[in-house]
This record gives structure tokens, sequence and C-alpha cells, in this order.
């Protein structure tokens, strides 16, 4: 009994050593392959030279820091979303943003308000800005939608708070979509560059009449 005992335990062992093997090899060919996808990835920045200031309203003696936005964790990272239909989401295949959503919208913002030259100074948190006002914004929507036509939405809700006293100053979500002008991957991240660029030319044009 005890070398039967003792040959059964032998046997066990190397029956799961040979599933072990078995299972890792998948796995690292799975490994390979996203490995692979991802470095095949198309990688997309947002422009805002073409961001539309529509006010003549200066605060060269403020300063504002632009805050870390927040997102749902769907939203917030280098995954570029669309939304197939009602709450399904999906994401664009062989597409990537070039940094996690947030920290591509926040950078894009700052870049909005310097290129404006109508603030004393802007800038993210960690810059050492004495400054007056914080932008804080929530990205709801940053989307290619396909019900109804294919075509890219942003949506970011804002609001301005006065860093002296911690009131919030004004607050309003701005919203805009914009048509797809095909079906590749690359008009589809034109779509939402337009749209994002709207809304970040609306943003900074209502933050310097609001400081």
């Amino acid at each position: 009994m005890d070398r039967m005992h003792a040959g059964g335990s032998i046997v066990t062992r190397r029956i799961r050593r040979l599933l072990t093997a078995s299972l890792l090899v998948p796995c690292l060919g799975l490994g390979l392959t996203a490995c692979g996808s991802k470095a095949a990835n198309d990688t997309f920045d947002l422009a805002v030279s073409a961001s539309p200031v529509t006010t003549s309203a200066s605060a060269r003696n403020r300063q504002l820091l632009v805050a870390d936005p927040s997102a749902l964790k769907a939203l917030d990272s280098e995954q570029i979303l669309v939304r197939v239909a009602g709450a399904e989401i999906r994401y664009l295949s062989q597409s990537q943003w070039s940094d996690r959503l947030t920290r591509v919208v926040q950078s894009k913002l700052v870049e909005a308000f310097e290129n404006s030259g109508r603030l004393g100074g802007v800038g993210r948190p960690g810059q050492g800005l004495a400054i007056d006002f914080q932008l804080i914004t929530d990205v709801r929507a940053f989307e290619i939608a396909t019900e109804g036509g294919d075509r890219g939405v942003v949506e970011i809700s804002a609001k301005i708070l006065n860093d002296r006293n911690g009131t919030v100053k004004a607050q309003q979500v701005f919203r805009a979509e914009v048509p797809a002008g095909g079906s590749d991957n690359g008009a589809y991240v034109a779509a939402l560059d337009r749209a994002f660029a709207r809304v970040t030319g609306e943003i900074v044009a209502w933050t310097l009449q609001s400081i």
C-alpha cells in the first residue's frame, strides 16, 4: 500500500507538471500577441491650435490652475471609446491616445489658455503658481457615437473655483458633436479632435469672461 501510494504521488506530481506546462504555453503565446498588437496600434493626439476663442476678455492679472480632470474609469485610459448603443461601449481597434485621456485633456487645456495670451499665468498642480482661480473639470463624454450616424461627442463639465475663499464662481457644461467624415479610425479621431477643439475654445472664452 505504501509503495502504491508513493507511486501514485509521483505520477500525480508528473501529471500536474505536464498540465502546468500545457497551460503556460498558450498564456505565453497570448502575451506575445498582446504585446505585438499593442505595438501596432496607431497613436493619436489632440490639436488645440484651431481652438476658437470668441471673446476679447482678458485676465492678465489673474493666475489659473487647471486641476487634474476627473472621468469614469471606462474613459480614463489610453483607449478610444466607442458607444455602440445605449449603455454598450467598446474601444476603437488598433488605436490609442498618446497618454491617459484625462492627462491629454488637461495638457491641451493648459496649452489653449497659454496660446490665448490673456492670462497672467496658467499651469498644473505642482508648478508652484500663486493661483487666484482653479478650473475643475469632469470629462463626461469623449467618444465615438454610432447611433444616428457616426460622430465625435465631447462633453466636459467645468467649475471655476475662487482659490482664496473656496467658493464656486461659475459652473457650466460644454458639449459638442461633430459628424465623422469617414468610417476609418483616422476619420473618427478627427471628429473627436474637432469636437474637443470646439469645447476647449468655449471653456477658454467662458473662463476669461468669468474671472
